[in-house]
Order: C-alpha cells, then structure tokens, then sequence
C-alpha cells in the first residue's frame, strides 16, 4: 500500500516525546544573500546533529517484541547510523550499524560510543548496504533502510507537518535528496495540506541518483564520486522512496561542488552554523541562482545535518573562499636580484592584498637566468578585487599565470 498521510500524522504523535521539534527561524542573512524571504529548519539540532532521528524512532517502535529482542542492522554512511544507535540505545534494542570505508570518521566514532557493534564494509554505501542484508538473512536482525522502509519515510515526513505550522505561508521548500526518504515523505506531508507549496529536490552533480532515476522511471545504479555532500552519497534511490517522491517532488536540479563549498562557508559566516555539505546543498542551489523564480517569495530550507569532519571543515572554508573570489592562487615571474622579492609583495601590498603562502622556483623557471618563478596564494577581498591585483601587476610587467 506504501506510505500514507495518517502513517506521517501517527508518527508525528508516536516520536513527539522523543524527537526534538526544531525550530524554523527566519534568517535576515540568507535572505539577504538570495533575495528570498528564506526560513531554516534546524535538524541538525538534533541529538544525534540530524533528521535522521525522526524515521529511525518511527521504525523502533514499530517492531514486534521479538525483533527487539534480536535487535536491527543498517547500512549507513553516517546519519543513519547515528539516530537508530542512539535511540535503539535509549530503547534497549541491540543495533549493528555497517559503514562504508568512505564513511567520516567523525560518526563511525560517534556510533561506537553509542554502544552500537559498528562494522566497516563495501567501499560504498550499496555494497555496505548488500553487507548488511547479508547478515540479516543469516541472522533474526531486522534490517533497516535509511531511506526507503515506509516507517522510516513516515517519520521523516513529520518535518513537513512541522514546517506547515512554524511558517504557514510558505511558498517553496528546497529539500536534499540523496535516496529519497526525505523528499517523498516531506512531500507527501506538506503537498496533501497544502499542494500549491513548490517542492525542489536538490542533489550534488556528482552522485545524482535521482536524477537518473527520473530519466528512465525508475531507480538506477549511479557511478559514484566523492563529494562534500557524503551524506547523500547514495548510488541508487530506493524504490518505494523514488515512487512516492516523484509524485510530490516538481522538478529537480544539481549543484556542483564549488557551490556547496561555497554554501557551507556562508551558514558558517551569516549564521554561525556548521553544516554538513548534504545539509547546505539547498542554499547551494540558492546561491548558484538555479532558483531564479523563488525571488521574493517565502523560502524553507531544512539544514538538515551537522555531522562533519574537522579534517573536512578547513578543506571545504578554502574552497568555498576560492569560489568567493577570497583566495586567489597564481603564478609570476620577477627579478631574482636583490629587492626583487620586497618589491613584487609591496604591489601585492598596496593593492591590499595579503601574501598567504609563496614558492621559489629557479630550477624550472625560464631561460632568463636573472629572474625567478614565484607561485602565491594570495588573500583578496572579491572577485573585483583579483581584478585589480591583475591589472596593476600587468602595469608593472609582471608576468603572471593566474590558476
């Protein structure tokens, strides 16, 4: 029969003393930033730092005694993970969750110390997944899909009912998709109270799932490749999950990596959060200007997660200043005589820039053995501003390469 609108409504009373109901504040920054009256849904103020915890405590209590008894496996890169090893904990229910090798190590630890038996395995989240069904039918374990078990659609659904309260006129939701769970059961809550709501899926380009899914009707396996937003990392839409959201989801678009870079770096500017690159990928789509029709109108973007590696955050700040025209790296060639050096940063100086990292080269530099290749990575205020440093080191005849 598949998930209905009083299978969402059941789970919205089934975790309501267990599953936080988080805020969906209006952020002056971001709309500032968009041009969009923009709304934040903060899952990732969630215990376990996302929505994940709404579907896993639906279908905990939904067992039998004797599947709680014998406990749950999952496979999961992270969230998953997370809110069913956290809440099987809070119910005493024995739980094995099995991680791809790609998984962040940031919530591979943070599922040990919630007591859960964490197994690494498959070098994606499909074969970790075939892992885990695996030792389900070798087992009494009951397995869990994170994104298309209709108890789990059902809670994650919840989310929707909420934001129909918190922000009554809403007029679009930008929603992630990864194997679909999110999308098909916010759809399906928010379109049944109110269809008029635009409803955006928004994946990385470099694992869009659902996208090829769309293209040929049903649910396909997609090559993967590494991205920011390892969160939706899945490399083929469930199919329950798929039917329900191509129902409810109007159209879907794709970011690049540059622009969900870009978007964890401004939620940590503007609002002080940290982000994972799954949760940011709708303001991606925001900033990118794929959105253009949503231009004064009431915007909801669920931020859906805060898991995120440390190691990653410093990599993602640099890419995403890169993007905003505030790291700029290049080459040039300048005297090799004494001087020479002091006067190329005063340039750099003067156009008010500052030298963040510079490399000598002279054994590869050219013919002219009487100057020097420098490569610089230099701190500038915007994209205008390189401008300028270009010109003026042009003036200068300063020979440059600009990478």
């Amino acid at each position: 029969m598949g998930v209905t609108f009083q299978d969402v409504s059941a789970a919205t009373s089934r975790i309501a003393d267990s599953v936080l109901r988080t805020p969906c504040p209006l952020s002056v920054p971001l709309s500032e930033a968009t041009g969009m009256r923009v709304y934040c849904k903060l899952e990732l103020l969630q215990r376990t730092g996302s929505f994940k915890e709404r579907g896993a405590r639906n279908a905990l209590l939904l067992l039998s005694p004797a599947q709680r008894v014998h406990g749950v496996i999952a496979a999961s890169a992270g969230n998953h993970a997370l809110g069913l090893s956290y809440h099987a904990r809070l119910l005493d229910i024995p739980v094995t969750v099995v991680m791809p090798q790609t998984a962040p190590l940031t919530k591979i630890e943070n599922c040990r110390k919630l007591s859960a038996n964490v197994l690494i395995e498959g070098a994606d989240i499909e074969e970790a997944r075939k892992f885990a069904l695996r030792l389900a039918s070798e087992s009494k374990f009951t397995c869990i899909n994170g994104y298309n078990d209709d108890a789990i659609i059902a809670g994650q659904g919840t989310i929707g009912l909420e934001i129909l309260e918190q922000v009554p006129d809403v007029e679009a939701l930008l929603i992630p998709i990864g194997g679909a769970g999110l999308a098909a059961g916010v759809g399906l809550a928010i379109k049944t109270l109110k269809p008029a709501v635009q409803i955006i899926g928004i994946q990385p380009e470099r694992v869009g799932s659902y996208a090829a899914a769309k293209a040929v009707g049903r649910p396909v396996l997609v090559q993967m490749k590494p991205t920011l937003a390892d969160g939706l990392a899945v490399p083929c839409v469930g199919d329950n999950a798929f039917a329900l959201a191509r129902q409810y989801v109007d159209r879907d678009i794709v970011v690049s990596e540059h622009w969900i870079a870009l978007a964890v770096l401004r939620l940590m500017e503007l609002e002080k959060m940290v982000v994972e690159g799954a949760g940011a990928v709708p303001l991606a789509a925001c900033l990118a200007g794929l959105v253009p029709e949503l231009k004064g109108r009431t915007v909801v973007i669920p931020l859906c997660g805060g898991n995120i590696d440390m190691g990653t955050v410093g990599r993602v700040i640099e890419r995403g200043l890169a993007v905003d025209g505030r790291l700029v790296r290049f080459s040039a060639t300048i005297s090799d005589k004494p001087g020479g050096l002091a006067r190329f940063a005063a340039l750099i100086a003067e156009e008010g820039a500052s030298i963040l990292d510079i490399t000598h080269d002279r054994a590869f530099a050219s013919e002219d053995i009487t100057t020097v290749t420098v490569y610089c990575i230099v701190e500038t205020r915007n994209h205008e501003h390189i401008n300028q440093l270009r010109v003026r080191l042009k003036q200068e005849n300063v020979g440059t390469s600009w990478l």
